[in-house]
């Protein structure tokens, strides 16, 4: 079972999964996540690629989703030092009023909503958003040109990847692929035909679609969307 919701803190959501037990994968959104399971809490990185994970049924997961470039500020760690990876909190940050934050919410009684409040401490604590980031990844997901974006958005295109990198764990190549795939498999599922589907992401055609899905998931894009 999976429910989510919009969370109070900007730019994130919090879900709750219950597991039915054995390997899932979680495919590549763009997104980095704090995760709070079995009493812990872990930071789950940008993946490039579907990462696997193993439960026994009845496990219980929280975790607050936040959108591209978010979650490193947060952290004050590139995302590209997590990329692929599933780290625990305590060993990202180490200061006391992390550590007292990891005490209390392993026995908390609504864990989602210790997360939000801590990501809200964290924010007055980091430096004030950078605007370019959510610029950033809304043309990329609109299949903006590399060199475009850096011109609108002020720098030079080596500059950007720099910030991609740090921001988003990757270049914005390949931010604007993944983002480009998750906007298809979401048409998708509103029952939008692939191939229309494929034309309204970004895609050149279904047959380019159906390239992508393989390469970055390691499924056709069918069994994506009727997992």
């Amino acid at each position: 079972m999976y429910t989510e919701r919009r969370s109070v803190f900007p730019g994130a959501v919090v879900w709750q999964k219950t597991a039915a037990g054995g390997e899932a994968a979680i495919l590549p959104d763009g997104c980095m996540d704090l995760i709070w399971m079995n009493g812990d809490v872990v930071v789950a990185g940008p993946d490039s690629r579907p990462y696997l994970t193993r439960s026994r049924e009845g496990d219980r997961y929280v975790g607050l989703r936040c959108s591209p470039g978010i979650l490193p500020d947060l952290l004050g760690t590139p995302a590209e030092e997590l990329t692929n990876l599933r780290v625990p909190l305590a060993e990202v940050l180490t200061d006391r009023a992390t550590t007292e934050f990891l005490g209390r919410i392993a026995d908390d009684a609504d864990p989602g909503r210790a997360l939000e409040e801590f990501a809200r401490s964290r924010r007055l604590l980091g430096p004030p958003p950078d605007g370019r980031i959510p610029a950033i990844a809304r043309l990329l997901e609109q299949q903006t040109s590399v060199r475009e974006v850096a011109d609108r958005i002020g720098v030079g295109e080596r500059q950007l990847h720099r910030l991609c990198q740090r921001q988003f764990g990757y270049g914005p190549k390949m931010l604007a692929r993944i983002l480009r795939l998750q906007s298809a498999l979401g048409l998708a599922d509103s029952s939008i035909p692939a191939a229309q589907a494929a034309g309204m992401a970004g895609f050149a055609d279904q047959a380019h679609l159906i390239r992508e899905a393989h390469e970055l998931t390691g499924r056709t894009f069918g069994q994506l969307v009727t997992v």
